[in-house]
């Protein structure tokens, strides 16, 4: 098995259980010790802007999408924001959460090329 794992996630304002669920799975890699990263696109940025994610609460059963992000990074989680979609929302890095950076598609091709597999929110 591979020891890496990749969520990526594309929406969050357009559609908040995406969001939600893609942090839920990535949680549950990182809890199954597998080097865990986070790659948000498109309109899935939103979930690590400040002020943002606490917004996004979909309701029981699932936790609020800050706790979930806040858990991920806090067991090791890395959180990698497209940084042309970023642009694109006029987003900058000092708005993004503590753990999350602003990085191209390039950082996406050479984790997966490293044999991660992934899924995608």
């Amino acid at each position: 098995m591979a020891g890496k794992f990749c969520v990526t996630i594309t929406q969050c304002r357009s559609d908040e259980d995406k969001a939600t669920l893609g942090f839920v799975v990535a949680n549950a890699a990182v809890g199954s010790d597998k080097e865990t990263m986070v790659f948000l696109s498109a309109d899935g940025v939103w979930a690590v802007v400040k002020g943002e994610m606490e917004k996004v609460s979909v309701g029981a059963p699932f936790a609020p999408l800050a706790e979930l992000v806040g858990k991920f990074t806090a067991n090791g989680g890395k959180i990698l924001v497209c940084s042309p979609c970023m642009k694109k929302r006029g987003i900058t890095d000092d708005m993004l959460v503590d753990g999350a950076a602003a990085a191209g598609g390039a950082a996406l091709v050479e984790w997966l090329s490293q044999g991660s597999p992934c899924v995608g929110f």
